[in-house]
C-alpha cells in the first residue's frame, strides 16, 4: 500500500484550494447573476426555465398577476417559435398590473451549450422612457389643453380621405372661430379663456360620429371634418345645431360667460380637392361671417374667394404705405361752447392711396390692428404731430392739447407703451399730449390703470376716455377710472335735443364726472339745435364735430389763409348748416 508523503498532503491540500476558490467565484456568479437589474432567463427547448434571477421572477410574478392571464403563454410561444428558428428577436412586452402598466424591452438570443438548445432572455424596464416617448408623441399630435387632435393630424386625415377616394366620396370642412375671444382673456384673465377653449371643445365633440373628426388648430381656432356627408342640407342641419348649443352661456369660476363662434364651411369635392384649399376657402367664408353679424355660418363661394382677394391687396398696400410712410394727418378743434375758444385738436391719420386719393381711418385702422401693423402706424402719427406743431401753434396756438388716438390692445401692452412714453417725452412737449384709449383699456383686466397709467402721469400726458357710452361702461366702472376727460359718444349727441332717455343718461354721466374731476366733450356735435340743448340743458363746456370744423389738413388751410389768427377765427364761427361746405382736400376726400 502506497503511503503517504509530504508530495500527495500538499497536492491534495492545492486541490482542495483550488475548488473552494471556483466554488466561492462560482456563488459570487451567482449572486451577480441574481442581482442583476435586468430581469435574466434562461429557457430549456420545452420552454422551461432552468434558471431565473430575481428581477425576472419579479417580472413574471407580475405577469401571471395581471388581468390578462394569456401574457405568459404568449411569452412562452414566443421563445418556442425562436427556438424552432433559431433567430434573436428584441420585442417590448408590456404588463398592466399594480399601481399602473410596466413595458419592458427584452432580448431573446438561442444558443447552444453542451450539445442542448438553450434561449437567453434580457428584459429591461423602459415604463419612464415609454411615458416620455408618449409625452413627445402626445405633445406633436394632440392639443395639450383639450386634448384634441393638432392641425397636422387632421391635415394628415384629410389627406388619407383624399388619397383613398374614388371619385364617390363627400365630406365638409368646418372652420370655427370664437367671436371676441381676445376680450374674454382680457377680461376674465388667461386661466378663464383656457378652461372656455377646454368647454367649447366640449361641446363641438358631442354626437360626432367615429368618422369625424374635431381638431384644434391654434388659440381660439377649430377645424372639423364630417365625413361622410350625403347632402349640403344635412351639413348645413348639422351646423345650425352646434350654433344653437354655443348659445347656452359657459359657467367658469363663477362666471356666466356667453361666446359665440362664427363658421366657415367649404365642402369636398366642389370647393376644392387638397386640405389646403378647403381649408383656406372655409376661413374666407368664416371671416365673411366675422365681417358680419358673427355667431353665424357661411358656405363658401366663388364670390368670397374675389373678396378675398381684394382683401389681400388692400393689405400689401397697407403695408407698402406704412413702409412708404404715405401717411398724414388732419387735426379737428375741441371747441368751448361757452367761449367758442378752442381748448385743443385731435389728430387724426389718413392715407393716401396708390391714386392720391385721401382714405379715412374706417378703410384702414382695424386691418392694421388686425395684421400688426398699428403700432408703427401709432408711430408715424406721433412723427406727423412733431412735423406739424410749427402749423399746429399757428393755427389753433400755443397752449392747445394735441389729443392721440391709441388702440385698447396697445394701451395694455407694455412692450409698446413704455417706448411710446419715451418717443412723446422726446418730443419736448410732452405736457401738450392727450391720449386717447377707449373705456375697454380700464375695464378689462390689462396693465394699463396699475402699470401704464403713471408713466404717463409722470410725464404730464393727460389721457382721455374716447366713445365713452358704447363698449362697457357702467357708472361703478367710472368711478374706478383715473382719467382726465370723458368724450361721450356721438350716439348719444345726436339729435339729443329730441331724446329724453339719451338726455337722462347724459346727465348721469355729466354728474358722475364733474364728481370725479372729469372734463366732459360731447362727440360729433354736428346741427345747431345739438349745440343749444347742450349750451341750455348741461354743464357741458367742450364739444368736437363738424358743426365747428371737419378734420383740417394744416399745409392746404395755410396756403389758403394768410393769417393763423383768422383761421382760428373761422374754426369757431357758427355756420348755417344748410349753407355748411363740405370741406375736401385737391385730389379727393373720402370719409
Amino acid at each position: 500500500m502506497h503511503s503517504p508523503n509530504k508530495h500527495d498532503f500538499h497536492a491534495a491540500a492545492t486541490q482542495a484550494s483550488d475548488e473552494s476558490i471556483f466554488e466561492s467565484e462560482l456563488n459570487i456568479l451567482r449572486d451577480v447573476f441574481r442581482l442583476l437589474p435586468a430581469g435574466v432567463t434562461v429557457q430549456d427547448e420545452h420552454g422551461e426555465f432552468v434558471l431565473m434571477n430575481d428581477a425576472a421572477t419579479a417580472i413574471l410574478e407580475a405577469a401571471a398577476a395581471a388581468p390578462s392571464a394569456s401574457q405568459l403563454s404568449d411569452r412562452r410561444e414566443t421563445c418556442l417559435e425562436l427556438l424552432r428558428t433559431g433567430r434573436p428577436a428584441v420585442v417590448e412586452e408590456a404588463i398592466a398590473g399594480g399601481p399602473g402598466k410596466q413595458v419592458f424591452l427584452t432580448s431573446h438570443r438561442p444558443i447552444q451549450v453542451a450539445g442542448r438548445n438553450l434561449l437567453i432572455s434580457s428584459s429591461t424596464d423602459i415604463t419612464e422612457q415609454k411615458a416620455f416617448e408618449d409625452h413627445l408623441f402626445r405633445s406633436a399630435y394632440y392639443d395639450e389643453l383639450t386634448g384634441l387632435p393638432t392641425r397636422r393630424v387632421i391635415e394628415h386625415r384629410v389627406n388619407s380621405l383624399l388619397k383613398y377616394d374614388n371619385g364617390q366620396g363627400r365630406f365638409a370642412l368646418a372652420f370655427l372661430d370664437i367671436d371676441n375671444f381676445k376680450h374674454i382673456n382680457d377680461y376674465y384673465g388667461h386661466p378663464v379663456g383656457d378652461a372656455l377653449l377646454v368647454e367649447m371643445a366640449k361641446r363641438l365633440g358631442l354626437d360626432l360620429r367615429e368618422s369625424d373628426i374635431l381638431s384644434r388648430i391654434s388659440g381660439d381656432e377649430f377645424v372639423l371634418v364630417l365625413n361622410p356627408i350625403q347632402s349640403d342640407a344635412e351639413v348645413e342641419e348639422y351646423i345650425h345645431f352646434i350654433l344653437q348649443r354655443l348659445k347656452a352661456p359657459f359657467f367658469i369660476d363663477q362666471s356666466e360667460i356667453f361666446a359665440s363662434t362664427s363658421i366657415g364651411v367649404s365642402l369636398y369635392p366642389e370647393h376644392g380637392r387638397s386640405y389646403e384649399v378647403l381649408r383656406q376657402n372655409a376661413d374666407i367664408a368664416m371671416y365673411r361671417v366675422k365681417n358680419g353679424s358673427k355667431g353665424a355660418a357661411a358656405f363658401f363661394d366663388g364670390s368670397m374667394e374675389r373678396e378675398a382677394l381684394a382683401r389681400m391687396k388692400i393689405e400689401q398696400s397697407l403695408r407698402l404705405a406704412i413702409l412708404e410712410k404715405r401717411f398724414c394727418c388732419a387735426f379737428q378743434p375741441k371747441v368751448n361752447i361757452r367761449t367758442q375758444e378752442v381748448t385743443g385738436v385731435e389728430a387724426l391719420v389718413r392715407l393716401r392711396d396708390d391714386e392720391g386719393l385721401i382714405q379715412a381711418p374706417s378703410t384702414f385702422i382695424n386691418l392694421a390692428t388686425e395684421l400688426g401693423l398699428i403700432d408703427e402706424l401709432t408711430h408715424l402719427v406721433l412723427a406727423e404731430i412733431v412735423k406739424s406743431i410749427d402749423l399746429i401753434n399757428e393755427t389753433f396756438g400755443p397752449d392747445t392739447t394735441i389729443s392721440m388716438n391709441v388702440a385698447a390692445k396697445q394701451a395694455g401692452n407694455p412692450e409698446f407703451m413704455r417706448p411710446f412714453a419715451q418717443a412723446i417725452e422726446a418730443t419736448g412737449f410732452p405736457k401738450r399730449f392727450m391720449i386717447e384709449v377707449t373705456e375697454d383699456a380700464f375695464v378689462t383686466k390689462t396693465h394699463f390703470q396699475d402699470e401704464i397709467l403713471p408713466i404717463f402721469r409722470n410725464l404730464g400726458v393727460r389721457i382721455s376716455i374716447d366713445d365713452f357710452g358704447i363698449g362697457y361702461s357702467s357708472l361703478s366702472a367710472l368711478a374706478d377710472i383715473t382719467a382726465d376727460e370723458i368724450k361721450i359718444d356721438r350716439s348719444f349727441i345726436t339729435d339729443i335735443h329730441k331724446r329724453p332717455r339719451s338726455q337722462g343718461i347724459l346727465r348721469a354721466i355729466e354728474s358722475l364726472s364733474e364728481a370725479l374731476g372729469m372734463t366732459v366733450i360731447a362727440e360729433g356735435l354736428e346741427s345747431f339745435e345739438e349745440l343749444a340743448y347742450l349750451q341750455a340743458a348741461t354743464k357741458i363746456r367742450y364739444a368736437q364735430g363738424y358743426y365747428f370744423s371737419r378734420p383740417i389738413f394744416l399745409e392746404d388751410l395755410k396756403l389758403a389763409t394768410p393769417r393763423a389768427s383768422e383761421a382760428r377765427a373761422s374754426l369757431v364761427s357758427r355756420p348755417a348748416p344748410e349753407t355748411r361746405a363740405a370741406y375736401s382736400r385737391s385730389g379727393g376726400y373720402r370719409r
